[in-house]
């Protein structure tokens, strides 16, 4: 498979590949029984060459399905849809529609958005130029800097880096529905087009796709603009007096996940109380404090060593039949409402013959853990599930936003490091051949008397 490197199909994570393209072509390979073969891309003109080249079987990069490509190509049953739309800078002049842009829109060569910019109606013609150097991700950054104003992106590709950059802001829709599929060579045997029809149809019978969408992209959907740039402050004037606590008693937890169910629950506020009584960084009931021996709740070392133990044995009580990543948002569901009523949610979803395994299937059915009429019927009551629901997705889009900040830091860190060793290697070599300066006798003073 040809794919495109980017944060949206496919990259290499702390625990090797990932990405929503890749775990659907993993998936796949899987059902099929063979082994999945990469041929990862970093510019779009090269992954089509690949294909027309007949370098690979197929590619995936959530490739619009435009109508030069499809002229060219043949389409894989589309499996999202998109919308394309124009992205400025928060705070900046606000454009309404085309006839408003005082600047070119920068789109990436070759893209679908150049497409669809070159295939507008007369009258509705602008200014565009295409940017063979750079990718959808880089040009949403140089929107933030300032250094274009304008550019079109798909709707998914913007709500992924809104986390990191909040000031991106939308403009307008361009185009509407797009389908968004795989391609093949149209000169293939009719095999692989056949399989991947019934591939996709067996994905969305059982719910796979759906349950791979939400994963991805289901808690990124709703944004607050105010929030996640606060949030950004928080991590940059705050984090660092905690993060050596976070990292020391994260155990088997990553940090950064620990550290964002913290800023969920007091904004990294060591004296936050709740009207219910809970307090500290990781807001601890008594009960809870006593039970993980932690002596005072409002001392912020005491108070994530014991949330953090307190997470990892509501993991631990969570059946091992679930994987990864939803018993970790069962655990977090549990450490705001208690397993009990995450377990009353799970008979639910299981009572309507959906899947109780299944974050994506439990957490549509914990708001109903407020309805008399359901909860008087469940084992432990009433529960505020909803709001539940909203916690453990808030602390999905705030540990996708600190890894981003996080990563990005490393960076630059690591930057700075090697440019302050290239200019030591550097004063050293200057120093090392520069010639002694010898002076001549008539210019040696006599000793002082």
């Amino acid at each position: 498979m040809g794919i495109l490197h980017g944060p949206t199909s496919y990259y290499i994570g702390v625990d090797g590949p990932t990405g929503f393209e890749y775990e659907l072509a993993k998936s796949l390979a899987d059902r099929l029984g063979v082994e999945l073969t990469l041929a990862p891309s970093f510019d779009l003109e090269d992954l089509l060459e690949k294909l027309a080249s007949g370098q690979v079987d197929f590619i995936a990069g959530g490739l619009t399905l435009t109508p030069s490509r499809l002229e060219k190509f043949r389409a894989a049953p589309a499996y999202r849809w998109i919308n394309e739309v124009l992205v400025f800078r928060q705070g900046n002049h606000w454009p309404r529609q085309l006839a408003d842009l005082k600047h070119p829109i920068v789109v990436m060569k070759h893209s679908s958005h150049a497409e669809s910019l070159a295939a507008l109606p007369d009258h509705f013609a602008v200014a565009f130029l295409e940017d063979a150097e750079v990718d959808s991700d880089e040009l949403l950054q140089k929107v933030v800097d300032g250094s274009i104003a304008y550019t079109l992106t798909d709707s998914n590709q913007l709500a992924v880096n809104r986390r990191l950059f909040p000031q991106l802001s939308i403009a307008f829709t361009v185009n509407e529905n797009l389908p968004v599929g795989w391609l093949l060579r149209k000169n293939q045997d009719d095999s692989l087009y056949s399989v991947l029809i019934e591939y996709f149809g067996h994905v969305y019978q059982n719910g796979d796709l759906v349950t791979l969408e939400d994963r991805y992209f289901g808690h990124i959907e709703l944004f607050d603009y105010v929030d996640t740039l606060k949030f950004i402050q928080a991590i940059n004037q705050n984090l660092p007096k905690y993060k050596k606590w976070f990292v020391e008693y994260a155990g088997n937890l990553d940090w950064r996940l620990l550290a964002a169910l913290s800023y969920q629950e007091s904004h990294w506020n060591p004296k936050a109380r709740s009207p219910t009584g809970v307090r500290g960084l990781m807001m601890l009931t008594l009960p809870t404090a006593k039970q993980m021996g932690v002596q005072s709740r409002i001392d912020p070392e005491e108070s994530i060593d014991g949330g953090s133990r307190y997470l990892q044995l509501l993991l631990s009580r969570i059946p091992q039949r679930i994987p990864l990543p939803d018993r970790l948002w069962f655990a977090l569901a549990a450490y705001n409402i208690g397993w009990g009523h995450v377990e009353d949610a799970r008979r639910l979803t299981q009572r309507d013959g959906a899947d109780p395994d299944k974050w994506l299937e439990v957490k549509q059915r914990l708001p109903l853990l407020r309805k008399k009429s359901v909860y008087q019927h469940t084992r432990f009551g009433f529960a505020r599930g909803d709001e539940a629901a909203m916690y453990v997705e808030n602390i999905r889009r705030y540990y996708d936003t600190l890894v981003g900040v996080d990563e990005r830091q490393q960076l630059e860190s690591l930057i700075e490091q090697q440019r302050l060793k290239l200019e030591a290697e550097l004063t050293d070599a200057i120093d090392s051949t520069a010639e002694p300066v010898v002076e001549s006798p008539a210019e040696v003073s006599p000793p002082s008397s």
